[in-house]
């Protein structure tokens, strides 16, 4: 499913309402990029993740999520804020110059994550004729979702007749986006002179990244712990209800910085170096830096518990109890040391740490790949076979 850009008005119509354009640095010499695969083919599309720290950008081989050029580097703090573009034109030319230093494809798809976005699961009468069930959608979308929909994008997918209590029904997946904060990004695209083939909620992606077949009928909650943290509930990789948290680990890097008066590269090193597998007089290092970063990681660790078991619950309520059997854990958090081990402690349920499942040799060498899973997600619309 995706949010298709041509739902939308063109993105040089919402440049042309700014009434100040802004500059921004280029991305840092030292931001990292994987190993050229010897260019890309004309067909190639990028699965483009933009967080509020960081932007991952990633090209599989076809029909997989099997890496086969990848870069990622640190994004100005200025330009998103809780997953938002706040500045279209300083991003723009923040990705134009990303894409050319890394020789990547201009065709990309990109995700979305943040509240003003809404995923609703919508069972109607049963309707085989697809424009008739488009104009039903329409219909009752308002029911559906918390914003005016001369406001919003929308988008939808049937997942054919189901068996309900009411009888057979037919089943939709809604999506809806605040369409200026969508105008905003594509905005930031045009300037970069990107070609949107598709904008697709990030929780989608991240199920088509980290599904197995092992995963078979069990209820998955697979979440990434990125700039924010996103939690999608799923059967089978059918996304059955999704949620954005505004708190993940730019967040738990703010706050040690707070706490000790650090810059945010000490912090999110510091972080790193501590984690949560070792005993912290086992740690070298400054014994007091050491002792308020494993305080504020585990206080960090607990929020995030806290809010993927809140939303986990909210979902068995809506859904006759159906039980979540185990977590399936990505994102930068994800390559905290003992961040996984801990989580399943405070969930009581198991936690498997995923990240991307193959690359070429060579590919991942400069990349973090705790930030690709969910652009290596966004480079195809099926879960692979």
């Amino acid at each position: 499913m995706s949010l298709l850009q041509t739902e939308i008005p063109s993105p040089r119509q919402a440049l042309s309402g700014l009434r100040e354009r802004r500059s921004t640095a280029s991305p840092r010499r030292t931001a990292r990029s994987g190993t050229r695969a010897g260019g890309h083919s004309r067909r190639s599309v990028v699965g483009l993740d933009i967080q509020s720290s960081f932007v991952a950008a990633a090209e599989c081989d076809p029909g997989t999520v099997a890496v086969r050029q990848a870069a990622d580097a640190e994004l100005p703090a200025d330009l998103l804020r809780d997953g938002e573009v706040i500045d279209p034109e300083g991003l723009g030319e923040f990705l134009k110059t990303f894409f050319t230093d890394h020789a990547l494809s201009p065709r990309v798809r990109i995700g979305l994550a943040n509240q003003q976005t809404v995923m609703r699961i919508v069972d109607l009468p049963p309707i085989t004729d697809e424009k008739q069930l488009a104009s039903v959608v329409r219909f009752q979308a308002q029911e559906h979702i918390a914003m005016p929909l001369e406001q919003a994008v929308l988008d939808f997918q049937s997942e054919g007749l189901v068996g309900t209590a009411d009888g057979p029904r037919t089943r939709v997946v809604l999506v809806a986006a605040r369409r200026d904060m969508v105008e905003r990004l594509l905005a930031a695209t045009t300037v970069a002179g990107l070609r949107v083939e598709g904008i697709d909620l990030s929780a989608f992606a991240l199920i088509r990244a980290l599904h197995r077949p092992a995963d078979g009928a069990a209820l998955c909650a697979y979440v990434n712990v990125g700039s924010l943290t996103e939690v999608a509930l799923a059967t089978e990789a059918q996304c059955r209800f999704r949620r954005v948290i505004p708190y993940g680990h730019d967040q738990m890097v703010a706050d040690l910085a707070a706490r000790r008066a650090l810059t945010t590269e000490h912090a999110r090193g510091w972080i790193d170096h501590v984690g949560l597998a070792e005993p912290v007089d086992a740690i070298e290092g400054q014994a007091e830096i050491i002792a308020h970063t494993r305080d504020s990681l585990e206080e960090s660790v607990a929020r995030v518990a806290t809010e993927i078991g809140a939303t986990i619950d909210f979902h068995a309520g809506q859904d006759g109890g159906v039980p979540t059997e185990r977590v399936i854990l990505s994102g930068v958090a994800s390559a905290i040391p003992g961040f996984g081990e801990r989580l399943a402690g405070e969930l009581g349920l198991p936690v498997e740490v995923r990240t991307v499942p193959e690359a070429r040799p060579g590919v991942l060498s400069e990349c973090e790949p705790s930030r690709l899973t969910i652009a290596a997600g966004l480079t195809t619309t099926r879960v692979p076979a």
